[in-house]
């Protein structure tokens, strides 16, 4: 009291009238007497031994709190101190943040050098202005200051966040000004360290005024970051699209191999097929009473599914009567036939899973490069993947260590005979390398470890195979293990996942939980025994310091031990039970090669992931299924006598062949007609068979079914294996209710569906495998969804399920109010955030804009919509999008968009993504002159229209991928151009090229999949030559060699392109005269020259030409202009090589008299490099 002023005994009297007290350095072990204060706004201590907040109960003016350098190990005691503004409690030894809910008029808090695990209890303090937690524990900063809205300085400095991702959750505090993460008072936090850090900070808080105590209110700070953060995400953006072409790539290879297994089995079922109706056409032929008893032999059950369902209308009553030897080959010569389809069927079911597997597979592989790739930008870089190759000496050692470690014996009962590696990744995490390092470093320093002396240490580290648990998300856990490395709880009396890392020095041991898993799984789908589930796995493989450990079992406690482990038999593999050691036998294994043994690691700190392998296990090959063999019984089959002789083939008809083919004396009597297996390409004296109910004209030459139409009765009708391309032209079967048109040529079935809704109300059965469909997975959705009363699909049973689902899909969408709200965002600003999604579907997945609760909606609700995010919504037309007058972003991929309509009124429109519709042409586009991000992927574009583009003014990005463009014509209009995707389109001609020089600013292009890779000679450096501001060419960065490559063979050459550009046309048969004086002309390339057939003068004066090379083929050239050059010889002189007689070096360093170089015309005595003299190109 003394201290404060105020005197002992007049506290009683006077205590009320003091605001502030100061308590320093005096024995003061227990906060008591402060009741006496009730009108305390100010209480300060420091350096006491107090443990605990109390007394504070009646002091409820209190409004700044200071007990700092005590021993406080929590907070407490502060519930009626709720007009509180400063709460300052460092240096004590508090391990939480709690009870401070109801402090809502807190603005300060500093809880600095305490022992906080994590930030929590923050919530309700909205009005918190400043925080600061710096020397404390904290790892994570997670989403505990969603809050502090009004948080202007933030420090946590001296603490343990090594992620970037933690950082990005403090972009919402958009108040925040002064950010701390390695103040000069405090340790860095380990994502100081970090590459790149200070850009990543100030591109995500452009807000900021100081960081780490540095000044940088300065907005060129901000400017250079943001810079640097757009040429990442440019980069990184051509990387992803580069994996996603490499996945097309791999899908197309597929699909080539798929179609080359498939021709044996097809053409094997083709043939059977044929046969199997031939036989039946045959028999059509008998008497009656034998072909009636016969009926039941083609119309079994057993046959594929394609021969049943009204393909005749006989009987299936009897067996055969008269004659057992005809029915006897009859009967084996259709079981055989049979047999034989069924094998072929199961042979193309076979290729069709293996197919859908790799494809699989391969999806997998990218998305797992796509989230490689992402990571990476996030990071900023710290994190990388390197993709090794057969060169790198890691590469060879990983492959070695994984081989070492796997035996085929170890997977007895699967025919496993060897294992493939497809991949190795090697893991450079900067922030898990130091932290592995630290740790490693601070236990060989420990004198409480002698056992990790820097003698011995080396023989604790091991590499150690790890795979996630296949019961999660095995994607996600792999991913999190490379980003944060791994992480286990408290150590625990027991070893399981959760406080224990399982890791193992054996593959088999390794993928044991994974090979359990898939075999569950496979027996639940009853998948074929012969097939292995488990094919393609992968590993992590980490470098583990084991340190000091000891087997399982072993005492009750592990908590003096690093891990713990057991020895495995793996010929018991399977003797491990939810990761932990059971009933596994122990072995005796030779001294050079190392125990295979499962290790649980407890310090996630010291496994340091290096490297993740893919690899795939190889199975022994079907020795049974051997080409010759199936020919032999193919041949077999089809070659056993029937006593049937086959009826000459028909090439056209007349009435008298319709009547002998159906046995019938009147036209109007035909009912049933059967021409399987003719060679007819057109059938149209059919139309006069007016009560015709079945027609089967399988096996023919039809390409459409055109004659096949307004015939009233008819129910059936089988025109399989035919080359029809197209329904269009089918009318008028009212009464059809079974079709068969599988093994043809169809490709477009949203056409072909249409059609037979129009034209086949009465349509149950319907069969169209085995065509060539553009989409072939849409299929089954897309003509269910048009034909609502099908009953049979594809041999199968059509659920109601599947119905509605294929009637929603096929459901055209209207844009209207509902959808716009559900599907529009309001934000004024794009997300501060790496992610490679427009803006549009970025924001999609974020909180949707709130339009109130049931009222009326504002009658300017659509002009505060600045985002919207159409894809997949079945849009046939854009509607309605006049009023969004604020619209910023959108995307409407996947839709059946064909005009760019109702866009006039979207001016601030700045991104539009469009891709997978049916656009044809970029008109509507015009008036959007704030647009700088346009992707039209997968339309129909042909062109690039140039009065368009031309108005574009602020256009930097250009996607045009996979269209039908055969020209970059137009393109030069666009000089803002920052990157230009046009893969996949038929742009042809070295001329585009040229048209590409205009765009002085562009430094990503590809045209990769365009004939002009292929055709164009030295494509590559001919385009980084013309546009030498690329940084990147298809998706492959472009060096300063390749640069100087094409300097040096391009540069001075006077081309047919060169010509045109300097003329403006490229009519060179029109051209007469030329002249290009002084234009640093090394050499002329004017090829093909017929191309320049009327040119009668050329002037090149004052050039660099040292020879005639590319002139003397021009066949009219009258006049020719030379002087001021270099010209030595007609032909360029080839540099002497190093094999030359010395007769031929001297000849080569004597200067031609104008007629070229020395040749070997002396009976071809010596043969020279003259001899092999050509013109340059």
């Amino acid at each position: 009291c003394l201290v404060n002023g105020v005197p002992y005994e007049d506290i009683a009297h006077n205590g009320s009238s003091i605001t502030s007290l100061e308590i320093f350095f005096s024995g003061f072990p227990r906060m008591l007497g402060l009741c006496c204060f009730p009108n305390l706004c100010q209480l300060t201590i420091v350096d006491q031994n107090i443990e605990r907040i109390e007394g504070l109960e009646g002091c409820p003016l209190l409004q700044e709190l200071w007990i700092v350098q005590c021993r406080l190990t929590e907070i407490a005691g502060l519930q009626n101190c709720q007009q509180l503004e400063k709460l300052y409690l460092y240096d004590n030894q508090i391990c939480e943040i709690k009870d401070l809910e109801l402090l809502t008029n807190l603005q300060v808090l500093w809880l600095n050098n305490n022992c906080i695990n994590k930030i929590e209890g923050l919530n309700t303090l909205q009005t918190l202005k400043e925080l600061n937690l710096s020397d404390n524990r904290i790892k994570k900063i997670g989403h505990s200051l969603e809050s502090s809205i009004s948080l202007e300085i933030l420090n946590l400095s001296g603490n343990k966040i090594s992620s970037f991702k933690e950082l990005t959750l403090l972009t919402h505090l958009s108040s925040l000004r002064e950010l701390a993460l390695q103040d000069p008072m405090s340790t860095p936090n380990p994502v100081c360290l970090l590459c790149n850090y200070a850009t990543h900070v100030l591109y995500h808080m452009p807000g900021l005024q100081r960081l780490d105590s540095y000044d940088v209110s300065n907005k060129q700070f901000k400017d250079t970051a943001e810079c640097a953060v757009t040429k990442k995400m440019m980069y990184y953006n051509m990387r992803v699209r580069s994996a996603e072409r490499t996945l097309a790539e791999t899908r197309f290879i597929l699909a080539e191999r798929k179609k080359t297994q498939m021709q044996l089995p097809e053409g094997c079922i083709k043939t059977f097929s044929q046969a199997l109706r031939s036989l039946e056409c045959e028999l059509s032929m008998l008497p009656y009473d034998c072909k009636k008893k016969s009926d039941c032999l083609l119309e079994g059950k057993s046959g594929p599914k394609y021969l049943d369902d009204g393909k005749t209308e006989q009987s299936e009553s009897s067996m055969l009567g008269s004659d057992p030897v005809m029915k006897n080959k009859i009967l084996l010569k259709v079981d055989a036939l049979k047999q034989r389809l069924n094998m072929w069927t199961r042979r193309m079911h076979e290729i069709e899973a293996w197919y859908k597997r790799e494809l699989v597979q391969a999806t997998n592989q990218t998305e797992y490069t796509v989230q490689f790739l992402l990571m990476e930008l996030e990071s900023v870089g710290n994190i990388r993947l390197e993709e090794g190759i057969a060169t790198d000496p890691w590469f060879t050692s990983c492959c070695s260590l994984l081989l070492s470690r796997f035996s085929p014996s170890d997977y007895e009962g699967f025919n496993i005979a060897d294992i493939k590696i497809n991949r190795v990744l090697r893991i450079h995490n900067s922030a898990l390398r130091l932290r592995f390092d630290d740790k490693l470093h601070s236990l060989i320093n420990s004198k409480e470890s002698p056992a990790t002396s820097l003698r011995n240490y080396r023989q604790q580290l091991d590499y150690l195979f790890y795979i996630a648990d296949p019961e999660r998300c095995e994607k996600e856990e792999t991913l999190c293990v490379l980003e944060e490395g791994f992480t286990t709880t408290q150590r625990h009396e027991t070893v399981d996942r959760e406080h224990a890392i399982p890791m193992s020095n054996n593959l088999c041991v390794t993928e044991q939980l994974r090979i359990e898993y898939l075999l569950h799984q496979a027996s639940q789908r009853d998948q074929s025994p012969n097939s292995v589930p488990f094919r393609h796995g992968h590993v992590i493989v980490s470098k583990v310091f084991v340190g000091n450990s000891k087997p399982v079992g072993d005492g009750n406690s592990y908590l003096k031990v690093s891990s713990v482990y057991c020895d495995v038999d793996t010929k018991h593999r399977f003797s491990l039970n939810d990761g932990r050691c059971s009933s596994a036998k122990t072995h005796q294994i030779s001294e050079s090669i190392p125990r295979q043994r499962q290790w649980f690691v407890f310090d996630h700190e010291l496994v340091l992931p290096e490297y993740i392998m893919y690899f795939e296990y190889i199975t022994e090959e079907d020795k049974d299924r051997s080409p010759s063999k199936e020919e032999i019984l193919n041949e077999a089959a089809l070659h056993m006598e029937s006593a049937l002789k086959p009826q000459p083939k028909l090439f056209s008809l007349n009435d008298n062949v319709l009547l002998r083919a159906a046995r019938a004396n009147v036209l109007s009597q035909i009912t049933v007609l059967n021409l399987h297996g003719n060679c007819l390409s057109e059938i149209k004296e059919i139309c006069s068979l007016t009560a015709l109910r079945h027609l089967t004209i399988s096996c023919n030459k039809l390409t459409r079914l055109d004659d096949i139409s307004h015939m009233p009765n008819l129910e059936v009708l089988d025109a399989s294996f035919n080359e029809i391309t197209t329904l269009e032209g089918l009318r008028g079967l009212a009464q059809l209710k079974q079709l068969d048109v599988s093994w043809n040529r169809l490709t477009k079935p949203r056409e072909d569906a249409t059609v037979l809704r129009k034209h086949t109300p009465a349509l149950l059965r319907l069969d169209t495998r085995h065509n060539p469909w553009s989409k072939p997975e849409a299929v089954k959705l897309i003509i269910l969804g048009r034909l609502t009363t099908l009953t049979h699909l594809d041999g199968d049973l059509v659920t109601e399920e599947e119905t509605a689902e294929a009637v929603q899909m096929a459901a055209a969408s209207k844009i209207n109010q509902t959808m716009l709200m559900a599907c529009s965002h309001t934000s004024s600003k794009r997300p501060r955030s790496f992610s490679l999604l427009l803006t549009a579907q970025l924001l999609s997945g974020l909180r949707s804009a709130s339009w109130g609760s049931g009222g009326e909606l504002e009658p300017d609700w659509a002009a505060k919509i600045t985002s919207l995010n159409l894809d997949n919504q079945r849009i046939s037309k854009l509607l309605g999008l006049n009023e969004l007058v604020n619209l910023r972003w959108a995307s409407l991929n996947n839709n059946h968009i064909s005009k760019l309509e109702s866009l006039d009124g979207c001016l601030k429109l700045e991104e539009l993504s469009i891709n997978n519709n049916s656009i044809s042409s970029l008109s509507g586009l015009a008036e959007l002159r704030c647009l700088n991000k346009l992707s039209m992927d997968e339309n129909q574009l042909s062109s690039l229209d140039a009065s368009v583009l031309d108005k574009l003014l602020s256009l930097t990005f250009l996607s045009v991928e996979n269209n039908h463009i055969t020209s970059l014509q137009g393109i030069q209009k666009v000089p803002s151009l920052l990157e230009l995707y046009v893969g996949g389109n038929q742009v042809s001609k070295s001329r585009d090229v040229y048209y590409l020089k205009g765009l002085t600013n562009l430094i990503i292009l590809d045209l990769y999949r365009n004939p002009i890779v292929e055709k164009l000679e030295n494509y590559r450096i001919y385009v980084v030559f013309h546009l030498p501001s690329l940084k990147a060419l298809d998706g492959t960065a472009v060096d300063l060699s390749e640069c100087e490559s094409a300097k040096n063979m391009f540069r001075g050459r006077l081309t047919s392109d060169t010509i045109a550009e300097k003329l403006g046309h490229s009519k060179y048969a029109e051209v007469a005269y030329l002249s290009l004086q002084s234009c640093s002309i090394r050499m002329v390339d004017l090829s093909p020259p017929d191309l320049f057939c009327n040119l009668l003068s050329i002037n090149l004066e004052r050039n660099n030409l040292t020879s005639f090379s590319g002139l003397i083929h021009l066949p009219n050239v009258k006049v020719l202009c030379l002087n001021h050059n270099h010209v030595e010889s007609i032909l360029p002189r080839h540099k002497p090589q190093t094999h030359l007689t010395n007769r031929q070096v001297l000849h080569s360093k004597v200067h031609s008299s104008g007629y070229g170089q020395q040749s070997s015309s002396r009976g071809h005595r010596e043969t020279g490099p003259s001899g092999s003299l050509e013109p340059l190109m």
